[in-house]
């Protein structure tokens, strides 16, 4: 039987392992479940991704694109004399009230790295891109206390199902740029 070629097949498995787990969280994750979501044989997820542990990191690499790319589209990196504590929590802001089981995603896959070691150096790529991104507008020790802040607020946010205060945001981040 001739195999059938399917370009597209390997993206359709990580977006659809993405989508399981904002269905079902990680737990529910098996390339059993990945399958039937992409519809494509088993052997499809074992031949594209040995492990579950693979399968993840392609999916938080993907995840990890979503407030990245919002950041870069804002421009508020781009102007060096706009208020950047302002631009931020705007940022924050279109992020949180965007797809929420997006940003929840995001997190679910970004946190997992506490129990699943092969998931920390695509934490730890995320961390130091997005701080090397904000220290273009500061120092990179002020770099790493924004996005600290920006997570501790995001994580208030998604963990308490609070709304997101702008104002809030806005005030503290000012606090942490000199």
């Amino acid at each position: 039987m001739a195999r059938r070629h399917d370009p597209g097949r390997r993206q359709r498995i990580i977006d659809a392992a993405i989508r399981v787990v904002g269905h079902r969280g990680i737990a529910g994750l098996s390339h059993r479940t990945v399958a039937a979501e992409a519809d494509v044989p088993l052997g499809s997820t074992t031949y594209h991704f040995a492990t579950l542990d693979e399968l993840l990191v392609a999916a938080l690499r993907q995840a990890n694109e979503g407030f990245a790319e919002v950041l870069d589209g804002s421009g508020v990196l781009d102007d060096p004399h706009g208020d950047l504590a302002a631009g931020l929590a705007r940022v924050l802001g279109e992020w949180l009230g965007g797809e929420r089981t997006g940003v929840e995603l995001e997190y679910e896959l970004y946190l997992a790295a506490l129990r699943r070691p092969a998931l920390r150096p695509v934490a730890a790529e995320w961390t130091d891109e997005t701080a090397r991104r904000l220290a273009g507008r500061t120092d990179p020790v002020t770099a790493r206390a924004l996005l600290a802040l920006l997570d501790g607020i995001c994580l208030q946010v998604l963990l308490t199902g609070g709304e997101y205060d702008e104002a809030y945001a806005r005030e503290v981040l000012a606090r942490v740029i000199p």
